[in-house]
């Protein structure tokens, strides 16, 4: 929607007031309309308050160049690498939760009311204690705020009170108490510790973390008459928990009751069929057995349906599950049950499998969803584009159809459904790898990678490692400056194989042409040679001698022979860092660079070194020498010692 067509719509959404009056003359003169037509004002369109601004947001696209609004707008304060980022965001947040804290140590420090109307997080949170009085409307409110803690100390504080709560009032209660397994939940306002939490919790292994005789089985013991709600409630939050035994008892109970369960107990216990039967014609038999008693009991499925059953047949083998989940999508299209991108990613896992043969399944997905703006219908929408992006690289290692599911993520408002900044790096790295495996070198560099680095994603060592390979592939030294100064940046320099890499890069690509890339590699080698130097505590990347002889070879090229001179003098003085001796052609060259800058007694100290480790080649040495160096009578005599009177000239 363009900004004049949002505010014309919005024009409507107020009641119609004429500003100023309009004979009719003047209107009979400006329009041919006959008396018959008649004016119709369209009905009011409902606005939310922040419309305009959306409307007005909808014509920018996003800045790849600015970082994200949490961090301070301070190029000396934005934090660059993985590592910085998710400190910066756990401290601000960490600021947050000291604010609530001394809010709540000192509620009497809060209690006035500034803002009209009154806003309540900014007011002092209402602390309960075995002395408050209280009534069924502080209960009310503390579900509504989601206060699990509270609300089980208000409802014990009413009992002691013999004040009785409303069935319904307690059944919000038991939902509130089984969704969250008894305990609080972390406030919505500490967003950045929920994604780090979720992210942790992908490959956790799924076990019982239902809290057995807790809060929430007493109150569905207390309830007397318990009803098909109560039973839903119970039953969900086990299976949520992974208190499926306990669960599936509970379920054959209230069946055998004659209660007809909600549609999302069904749900809950078609996904516990995974842990409940052992192989999958067990599971399948199970599956479809629940899903007959819905059509008897004539409970109407719905999306959550489709996904519990797709999301069993994803852990199931390929050749059993791949005809049974099309049908399955055809049977709920058929009921008028669209798939969300859950549905798809399941669909996905079903028919890409590890070891599987390669299936083109992504291309028909693509077919019904892009150019599309999806919202959220199911929690797991979130896991589409990250999982889209592995397929597009492990199973198809298809760089066009990766950029299609990029072009979905970024179509309107779908950038919201990447979900945490866990799943924005993986998919971030899928379609690094990809794309840098893929494309020409120029082209990633420019299209991909400037755009994106470092604001939307900083690539993580390994994804920084194959795109230096890609380097080396293409001899595209000219970007090894700007990779370094990144990895500083990133602090992604602590891995010996990738400072091996860019050294070796650096050495085997001739750079004679361009004299200010060669100045650039110099310093970075030089850059590179402090930090091995200069390391402390743990886990010390070993220093050997090809990486000081590659050092020593950048800074011979760029005419710094007194660097290179004194990276020599430390090789002796720190043997016991240094594993290893540096390559025959760092070592020649020095000794060609002693002869080109005349200093014999140099020289000589190199070819003591040369005949001490035993390098090839140190008779011609001993005679180049001799020939365009100019030696004196006690040069000769230590050359004698060095080599042998056999390798002196005779003039």
């Amino acid at each position: 929607m363009n900004i004049s067509s949002a505010l014309h719509c919005r024009l409507y959404s107020f009641s119609f007031k004429v500003p100023f009056r309009i004979s009719p003359t003047v209107l009979l003169k400006n329009h041919s309309t006959s008396s018959s037509e008649e004016i119709i004002i369209p009905h009011k369109i409902p606005r939310e308050p922040t419309d305009i601004l959306r409307a007005l947001e909808s014509t920018i696209g996003r800045d790849p160049t600015a970082a994200h609004y949490k961090f301070h707008d301070d190029p000396y304060l934005i934090p660059q690498s993985n590592l910085g980022k998710r400190a910066f965001a756990m401290a601000q947040e960490a600021g947050k939760k000291a604010a609530h804290w001394v809010r709540k140590e000192n509620t009497d420090l809060f209690q006035h009311a500034e803002a009209e109307p009154f806003i309540k997080m900014f007011g002092a949170p209402k602390l309960y204690t075995e002395t408050s009085e209280v009534s069924i409307d502080d209960l009310k409110e503390c579900i509504k705020n989601v206060e699990v803690s509270d609300a089980i100390m208000v409802y014990q504080l009413l009992k002691k009170q013999n004040l009785e709560c409303e069935p319904d009032l307690l059944q919000s209660l038991l939902e509130l108490l089984c969704f969250f397994n008894s305990q609080d939940t972390l406030s919505e306002e500490f967003i950045e510790e929920r994604w780090f939490r979720q992210s942790g919790k992908g490959n956790e292994r799924k076990r019982k973390s239902w809290k057995d005789g807790a809060f929430a089985e007493e109150i569905f013991i207390s309830i007397k008459n318990p009803n098909a709600e109560t039973y839903s409630a119970i039953i969900q939050g086990m299976a949520k928990y992974y208190q499926i035994e306990r669960a599936t008892q509970l379920f054959e109970e209230a069946k055998q009751k004659g209660f007809i369960l909600s549609t999302d107990t069904y749900n809950a216990m078609l996904e516990a069929g995974n842990l409940l039967k052992e192989n999958y014609e067990m599971r399948w038999a199970y599956i479809q057995q629940l899903l007959n008693e819905m059509h008897e009991k004539k409970i109407k499925p719905n999306l959550g349906t489709l996904n519990a059953v797709l999301y069993c047949l994803s852990s199931m083998g390929s050749k059993f599950s791949r005809d049974a989940a099309l049908k399955t999508l055809s049977e709920f299209k058929k009921l008028g049950i669209e798939p969300s991108l859950a549905s798809w990613t399941f669909l996905m896992q079903i028919f890409c499998k590890d070891n599987a043969p390669i299936s083109t399944i992504l291309f028909d997905i693509m077919k019904e969803i892009e150019n599309k703006e999806h919202k959220i219908r199911d929690m797991r929408d979130v896991n589409f584009f990250f999982t889209a992006m592995s397929i597009c690289r492990y199973h198809l290692n298809d760089l066009g159809i990766a950029k299609r599911v990029d072009a979905l993520l970024h179509y309107r408002n779908n950038y919201d459904l990447l979900g945490d900044s866990y799943k924005e790096a993986v998919y971030y790295r899928h379609y690094f790898i990809l794309a840098v495996h893929t494309l020409p070198m120029k082209e990633f560099m420019e299209n991909i990678y400037d755009k994106l680095v470092p604001h939307i994603y900083t690539p993580e060592m390994s994804v920084l490692e194959e795109i230096l390979k890609q380097i080396e592939i293409y001899g595209a030294i000219e970007y090894i400056p700007k990779m370094w100064s990144d990895m500083v940046i990133f602090d992604s320099t602590r891995k010996e194989s990738m400072l091996s890499l860019i050294l070796y890069i650096m050495v085997t690509n001739d750079t004679k042409d361009n004299p200010d890339l060669t100045e650039k590699c110099c310093n970075v080698g030089a850059d590179i040679y402090e930090k091995l130097m200069n390391q402390t505590g743990y886990n010390q990347i070993t220093i050997t001698g090809e990486m000081v002889g590659s050092v020593m070879l950048l800074f011979l090229r760029n005419n710094c022979f007194n660097k290179a001179w004194d990276l020599f003098t430390d090789i002796d003085k720190n043997f016991n860092k240094i594993v290893g001796i540096p390559s025959s052609e760092a070592i020649f060259a020095l000794v060609e660079s002693c002869i080109a800058e005349k200093t014999p007694s140099k020289a000589l100290t190199v070819l003591q070194y040369i005949s001490d480790y035993g390098y090839e080649g140190i008779d011609e040495i001993a005679k180049n020498l001799q020939t365009k160096l100019t030696l004196d009578e006690n040069h000769l005599e230590k050359l004698s010692k060095i080599v042998g009177q056999h390798a002196i000239i005779e003039k």
